[in-house]
């Protein structure tokens, strides 16, 4: 049974209150009592993890209100009325009314700990299942998914919710490591046409005398060693997204032959005559600044203006130092689940090392430290003087450092100032301050 959980008993006869009390204190069952139900009513908070026993006739509100009340605030509270003799057929209608059991007085100690015990067991059942059923929720959500507070990330959200289940091109525009697959996949998965192909295409992982049989497809004997027809991947895409990530490394004339694609909506497999009809959306990635390329003629610019209808820019990880640690505790409980290891704690040194590394990888770089640091091995290799970890000013370390902890504790207070401001031990006008400075909303 789950430690965390506990007993409340409402009962306003104090000789009974203390030997239930001492019933299931001897049992090690975690309990406390009051003696009314609007003293229970103060304690039932929205983050009340245990179970109630409550006797009907009490001073006041009765247990059948009580009752009802706290069904009204959470439906899967074990609520256990405590009845008198000739009360049955009252209890029976508080089980028609959501009532987990009832007990008849007098009930002996051992009654009283095997009913708290199932309760106990059908609440902490019922919890895991809403916290498993909240991961999914969360999981599949975009702010399960693209990660972070910074208003760099809140806005990166609304543009793909935005965008997301139109037909428009998108260019992902990023340094290595920030995420723009990812962001490609939340594209396609929040749209309509997630029922069909996601297909990934690396420009730059592809010969050149291969890549326009990869992307448009070949019939048999097409060329020496073409055995059989190949579907490309535009063509296996149809219907759903074609990624292509660094778009910027397309040899030019496969760029002319992907605007006609893109222009037409069809296609030619090597060694055919025959046009086949394409329906896909085209999402491209790159990590070079295509405008100033298209300048220089090296990449087309017709091309570029076709791809670029929706541009999104995923900003390098030193930019939005406030959501480090948010995205190295989410890898790191990742790491750990798939490691089978306990969470570890998060030491200071880790900690002012996450907050002044320059971290030239970005988010991919510091996967790769939570899950070091979920191994038991050192987060950071040492360095110099002249080491990565200099490269930011302390006291740019603790704004960042600063700015995370209070978004935190006003996610956690639900933008409650007062509430936040007593969690962090901050004058409440300090606290005002602080948010209007780093712009957080609450």
């Amino acid at each position: 049974m789950n430690k965390d959980l506990s007993v409340l008993i409402v009962e306003d006869d104090p000789h009974v209150l203390l030997g239930c009390q001492q019933a299931l204190t001897l049992e090690d069952i975690p309990c406390v009592g009051v003696g009314s139900a609007e003293e229970a009513l103060e304690r039932v908070g929205d983050n009340f993890a245990g179970i109630v026993i409550s006797d009907i006739r009490l001073p006041g509100i009765d247990g059948l209100e009580l009752l009802t009340r706290l069904k009204a605030r959470d439906r899967s509270l074990p609520v256990v009325l405590i009845t008198g003799h000739g009360d049955i057929s009252m209890a029976v209608g508080a089980m028609q009314k959501g009532a987990y059991d009832f007990m008849e007085k007098p009930f002996s100690p051992e009654r009283l700990v095997d009913v708290a015990r199932r309760a106990l067991e059908q609440r902490s059942l019922a919890r895991e299942v809403s916290s498993l059923r909240r991961q999914l929720a969360e999981r599949d959500s975009l702010e399960g998914r693209i990660i972070g507070r910074s208003p760099a990330m809140q806005n990166l959200r609304e543009l793909i919710a935005n965008v997301a289940d139109t037909s428009a091109n998108v260019l992902i525009e990023g340094e290595t490591g920030t995420g723009k697959e990812l962001v490609a996949r939340c594209l396609h998965d929040f749209s309509r046409r997630h029922t069909k192909q996601f297909v990934a295409l690396n420009c730059g992982g592809l010969p050149e005398n291969l890549f326009e049989s990869e992307i448009f497809g070949h019939e048999a004997n097409a060329f020496t060693g073409a055995g059989k027809r190949r579907i490309g991947k535009i063509e296996h895409a149809d219907g759903g997204t074609l990624f292509l990530d660094e778009v910027e490394s397309m040899p030019l004339p496969l760029q002319i032959k992907l605007l006609r694609v893109l222009q037409e909506r069809t296609l030619e497999r090597l060694g055919s005559n025959q046009s086949v009809a394409v329906d896909c959306r085209v999402i491209a990635a790159t990590k070079s600044d295509l405008d100033e390329s298209s300048k220089a003629g090296e990449f087309r610019s017709d091309l570029y203006y076709r791809l670029n209808v929706v541009t999104l820019e995923l900003p390098p990880l030193r930019e939005r130092r406030e959501d480090i640690l948010q995205l190295f505790e989410h890898f790191l409980q990742q790491s750990s689940l798939r490691f089978d290891r306990a969470v570890p704690e998060l030491d200071n040194q880790t900690l002012s090392n996450l907050m002044s590394h320059d971290w030239p990888g970005n988010v991919r770089e510091l996967r790769n430290v939570a899950e070091r640091f979920a191994l038991g091995l050192p987060a950071f290799k040492k360095t110099g003087p002249s080491g990565s970890n200099q490269g930011l000013a302390f006291a740019e370390a603790v704004e960042a450092f600063e700015r995370n902890l209070l978004s935190d504790a006003l996610q956690r207070s639900g933008g409650n100032l007062t509430q936040a401001s007593q969690e962090l031990g901050m004058a409440k006008t300090t606290l005002f301050d602080k948010v209007k400075k780093y712009g957080l909303s609450h």
